[in-house]
């Protein structure tokens, strides 16, 4: 049985590398057709649509009631604001750079996290600095080769994302922790579909978007969102909040992997070099003190991917 569990957790761990490493793909494609506001509306609509049933059911959005507020920070800086902004940015930007500057997440979360104090802080020092060194001379890298001046809009945007990616896990921890997660999650996305809806209608395109936009659509609710959000705390149960977030580790070569492959995207020295210094500088800065194995200190997977 120990064997069959261990191996089940391995497949899912696979597979939501994979999964979250699919979104910059599908954004890229689907932007092309839709505006960033429509995209966001119909990914969170869907995937609200799926998941809300399934916390309903366990009263999960009743336990939210109280705690409001923190959900609709959660909200904002997770998901509705980023989400707009990652599909804004890769209009310009290649999806594999996209996926490449989200890796930076948790080298962000580690000083927002220090900087910020409160319970669970992280003090910046010695292997932790070395580790946010490491991987903003990987940004560095990563933009001087592979970012034009017109792009630099773009990378703003990213920088936006990032930040709120790294900020969405610590309202978790420090506001959220005894609610249930699965039903913050559903709640941001019904909140997010409800203040886009009135963008998404008035941008709707008149025309019916190609039959590519559409399922880039659906896999980004029901695969990205919906099912990833799913395996996710399942990952959780069986591992534990810290090891299940080295899924996103991963999710930066699949997304570098596919917008090479599929889009033609170029893989260049700024490329490589980055993904391998921003890596290296998030492995040190968020690996617990006195631990020689991996793991992090702050939870970053970020849902959106």
């Amino acid at each position: 049985m120990g064997e069959a569990r261990s191996g089940r957790t391995l497949w899912l761990f696979v597979a939501l590398s994979v999964i979250w490493g699919l979104p910059y793909l599908f954004i890229r494609v689907a932007v092309r057709e839709l505006t960033p506001a429509t995209l966001v509306f119909l990914r969170t609509a869907i995937g609200g649509a799926i998941l809300l049933p399934l916390v309903a059911r366990g009263g999960q959005l009743r336990a939210l009631l109280p705690h409001w507020r923190p959900v609709v920070l959660y909200t904002i800086v997770e998901v509705a604001v980023p989400w707009v902004l990652l599909s804004d940015a890769e209009r310009r930007l290649t999806s594999s750079l996209a996926g490449l500057l989200v890796a930076a997440v948790p080298l962000v979360g580690v000083g927002v996290s220090a900087l910020s104090g409160g319970p669970g802080h992280e003090r910046l020092a010695g292997r932790r600095v070395a580790g946010l060194v490491v991987g903003l001379l990987g940004v560095a890298i990563l933009l001087g080769f592979d970012v034009r001046t017109d792009d630099l809009g773009a990378v703003a945007e990213m920088a936006i994302v990032v930040v709120g990616y790294a900020v969405g896990p610590i309202v978790i921890s420090r506001r959220l922790r005894d609610v249930p997660a699965m039903g913050v999650v559903a709640a941001s996305l019904v909140l997010t579909a409800i203040g886009y809806a009135p963008f998404a209608i008035a941008q709707f395109p008149r025309a019916l978007p190609s039959s590519g936009a559409i399922a880039a659509v659906a896999i980004l609710a029901v695969l990205c969102t919906a099912l990833a959000f799913v395996i996710f705390f399942e990952l959780i149960t069986r591992v534990g909040p810290v090891r299940a977030t080295i899924v996103a580790f991963f999710n930066p070569a699949v997304a570098v992997a596919l917008g090479v492959a599929l889009l033609g995207e170029p893989f260049t020295f700024g490329t490589a070099a980055g993904f391998v210094l921003i890596l290296l500088g998030s492995f040190l800065a968020t690996r617990p003190a006195g631990q020689r194995g991996g793991g992090r200190t702050v939870p970053s997977a970020t849902p959106a991917e």
